[in-house]
């Protein structure tokens, strides 16, 4: 009686381990709760956008061009007559594709680069890390410019070269985080007892290694957010007549005196969402620091 009236509050704390630790997260900082609803209210905009838009985004009305916010049209119609609030909510399923696609790449080829690289060393290691050298001394933007090129216009190929872009510096912090943990007594007694480097690597390393890369990778999707936003201005993203922010943006540039208010709805909607990513991925990283723990 004694062993399992003590063993199921133990059951207990453990199951709900990660969700209590969540909510002392989040009451703990409030901002990041913010940040984080924000972001969730985003994702469900981009899931249910057919169900939440008003128009069709590709739908045409010669006679309501330019169209000031009204009733029938909260934040105004573009310069084909096409309603702007329905284009900013499909325009999220845009963004956010495209900022998880940019991210996914870089972490598919980051992460394993980076561990390889910190945990073989010697020449291997130093190939590596000047191939890396050579990608992050290129600007981000021109450097996913020209990679753009080679691959082809569109939102796909857009950003992976973006993921492309991004991937040496995962690799670097996945890396570094490598050469520390390899020294560890459990990944040399993992080696005594004859685990393969695939064990080793995806069993001991990358567990404890992974914590300050999710970080860097909730950072890198206002980063990507922002690079969709720069290639789609320049016609290398989403192509028309399919909304993004960016493409939104680079539309209503052209009617900016005659209409300037087109251009706040997408701007704001990019601002405000780089914010909370930056929010939430600060937020992730002082609660996964032992350091900053209060």
């Amino acid at each position: 009686m004694t062993d399992a009236t003590t063993s199921t509050p133990a059951a207990k704390i453990d199951r709900d381990g990660f969700p209590t630790r969540f909510r002392y997260w989040m009451m703990d900082d409030p901002v990041a709760a913010i940040g984080l609803a924000v972001l969730i209210g985003i994702v469900l905009c981009a899931i249910f956008a057919d169900w939440i838009a008003p128009y069709d985004p590709t739908l045409q009305d010669y006679g309501a061009m330019l169209e000031a916010p009204s009733a029938a049209h909260w934040l105004g119609t573009d310069d084909l007559g096409r309603d702007v609030f329905s284009r900013l909510i499909h325009g999220a399923s845009a963004s956010v594709y495209a900022a998880f696609l940019a991210v996914g790449v870089a972490s598919v080829i980051g992460i394993p680069v980076g561990l390889i690289a910190g945990y073989a060393g010697g020449w291997t290691d130093e190939v590596i890390s000047r191939i890396l050298d050579t990608f992050l001394s290129f600007p981000a933007i021109v450097l996913a410019i020209a990679v753009t090129g080679v691959l082809g216009i569109g939102l796909t190929n857009a950003m992976l070269s973006v993921g492309i872009v991004f991937a040496p510096q995962l690799a670097r912090l996945a890396r570094a985080r490598t050469l520390v943990l390899k020294q560890e007594l459990y990944v040399d007694a993992a080696r005594c007892f004859g685990a393969s480097t695939a064990t080793i690597l995806g069993r001991h390393i990358l567990p404890n290694a992974i914590q300050p890369v999710l970080v860097q990778m909730t950072l890198l999707m206002a980063v990507a957010l922002l690079a969709e936003a720069s290639l789609s201005f320049l016609g290398l993203g989403m192509q028309p007549p399919d909304p993004s922010w960016g493409s939104m943006i680079a539309r209503a540039y052209i009617y900016a005196q005659i209409a300037p208010a087109q251009i706040y709805a997408p701007g704001l909607a990019i601002l405000v969402t780089a914010l909370a990513f930056n929010t939430v991925g600060e937020s992730l990283r002082e609660a996964l620091d032992p350091t900053a723990r209060r």
